[in-house]
């Protein structure tokens, strides 16, 4: 992920609007990140459950999906 210094935000905000365009960047406060700035549509996607990633245990994983992952690990480990 892309970072920018609090401090230089004034001196590269086209540059910062640039990169949150394509990924979501961190701004850093004394080294550390702090915030993030990303697109609105990213944000929309990631608050309004337009996102196609979920997570879930294994457990409670439908019986099609979890052969699906055994398959994709076997054939992982069988190639290597």
């Amino acid at each position: 992920m892309k970072q920018f210094a609090a401090g230089d935000l004034t001196r590269n905000t086209g540059d910062l609007f640039e990169a949150a365009a394509v990924a979501p960047v961190a701004i850093t406060k004394h080294r550390k990140p702090r915030f993030v700035v990303m697109s609105m549509e990213r944000f929309e996607a990631l608050t309004t459950g337009r996102d196609t990633q979920i997570a879930m245990d294994v457990t409670d994983m439908p019986d099609d999906l979890g052969k699906l992952l055994d398959k994709g690990i076997e054939e992982h480990f069988r190639d290597r």
